[in-house]
């Protein structure tokens, strides 16, 4: 069992999950006399405690409302936590989330754009509620109940790859089903869109019921990102794209100057791989290739 700790002076609203003694003990544990067991269990403590260095933040959440069938719009108030907002500073970064009594924290992108967190106090998500997993728990919650959520992680896009806008003016962005999270987050944040001449979003869904974001489309154009929604089993009249996403893309392709592309990936595997294939095949740079993990 776990041992929850004091909070720490420091940091007034968190508190440090230990399981194991200190690594400064550990570490004087000659492991070499130990019996072979003793010595394995010594081995993994010491290896849990470098593990287990996360500090779990109590927040609000302010928000839940659904943002598409199957994904909710989740926002946590971290107003309280002045720290853990400033050290959100590049779309495509994330946090681990924890519900009091649900054993393992889920990962989550943050779908708002770093200036958002020092404006409004808050980090905004788009969260999948898979059965049985704390994401289907964390969309059941409701205003005012209280989560824990880590520091902020990841190097997210490294979007100075593809600066400046002139010497890199076609941006190819892929996103699939919760992958738009992070992409939201890169267009909202600005990377000089409007400067560039050729900036498509290839955004796949099963149909339009499970495509979020579609209030934002009109705002994103106006930013310089043409849109291009693709489903894969449209209901009703539906006269865009289908399929999968690598699919529409290959289709039209159309990449004029490899050496002047830059792409963004977040989402489904066999569609970020595909993607890499294709892109590398037209003369596009790996490390022109940007993902967020």
């Amino acid at each position: 069992m776990a041992l929850a700790l004091s909070p720490s002076p420091s940091l007034p609203h968190a508190h440090v999950s230990q399981t194991f003694p200190p690594m400064s003990i550990l570490r004087r544990i000659p492991l070499l006399h130990l019996k072979p067991q003793r010595r394995r269990l010594a081995t993994l403590a010491a290896a849990a405690v470098r593990q287990d260095t996360t500090v779990w933040t109590p927040t609000p959440l302010a928000e839940i409302s659904p943002a598409a069938e199957s994904l909710f719009h989740v926002s946590i108030d971290i107003s309280d936590a002045p720290d853990i907002a400033s050290s959100h500073t590049r779309a495509g970064q994330y946090l681990q989330l924890r519900v009091v009594d649900v054993g393992k924290p889920t990962f989550l992108a943050i779908a708002s754009p770093p200036s958002f967190a020092s404006a409004s106090g808050a980090f905004e998500f788009l969260v999948k509620s898979v059965a049985g997993s704390t994401a289907e728990v964390l969309c059941g919650l409701k205003k005012g109940d209280v989560v824990e959520i880590s520091q902020v992680m990841g190097r997210g896009f490294a979007v100075d790859r593809i600066q400046p806008p002139d010497e890199y003016p076609t941006v190819l962005i892929f996103a699939t089903g919760s992958g738009i999270s992070p992409i939201r987050s890169l267009i909202e944040s600005g990377f000089s869109s409007k400067e560039r001449s050729d900036v498509r979003l290839y955004y796949g869904a099963r149909n339009l019921k499970r495509m979020a974001y579609q209030d934002k489309f009109k705002e994103w154009e106006s930013s310089g990102v043409k849109i291009v929604p693709v489903l894969s089993q449209p209901e009703g009249i539906w006269s865009g794209e289908t399929g999968y996403v690598q699919a529409a893309f290959s289709r039209a392709k159309k990449i004029f100057n490899p050496q002047g592309t830059g792409v963004v990936l977040c989402g489904q595997k066999q569609m970020a791989e595909e993607v890499t294939s294709i892109v590398l095949a037209e003369g596009v740079s790996s490390e022109k290739i940007l993902k967020n993990f």
